[in-house]
């Protein structure tokens, strides 16, 4: 699984839009567009507060 498909599976689980699930991470909207269309990658502070959310959520995240 992508990291894009895994980000749209959690916001989705979290039942929220991507403009909302940005804020929520700190970086715009059209980087968790960017992301969940695969073109490009979070850096790793981005990363890190994606693995926070879930972590907070007991969403289940494993980096491959």
């Amino acid at each position: 699984m992508t990291f894009g498909e895994k980000t749209k599976l959690v916001r989705e689980q979290l039942f929220m839009n991507q403009i909302d699930f940005a804020k929520l991470l700190g970086v715009s909207f059209a980087t968790v567009n960017r992301w969940e269309t695969g073109k490009c990658e979070p850096n790793f502070k981005a990363k890190k507060a994606f693995h926070e959310i879930c972590e907070k959520n007991g969403i289940s995240f494993e980096e491959k």
